[in-house]
């Protein structure tokens, strides 16, 4: 799992349900797989090939 992020609010909320979860994950600050993507915003968590944006990555997490 990977977690594009920086220190905005929004990517606080998604790696504090992350650790809630005790989920490892890496945490990257690089945009260009983002910008790639068409994606201009963090939070992101990648897993595999899938890119989730905020509101369905913690959809995600709260379902595990």
């Amino acid at each position: 799992m990977l977690l594009y992020s920086n220190d905005c609010p929004k990517c606080k909320v998604l790696k504090t349900k992350l650790d809630q979860k005790n989920l490892e994950y890496e945490v990257c600050s690089e945009l260009d797989d983002l910008i790639a993507k068409g994606i201009m915003s963090m939070p992101v968590l990648r897993i595999d090939d899938e890119f989730m944006e905020f509101s369905e990555a913690v959809k995600y997490v709260n379902g595990l």
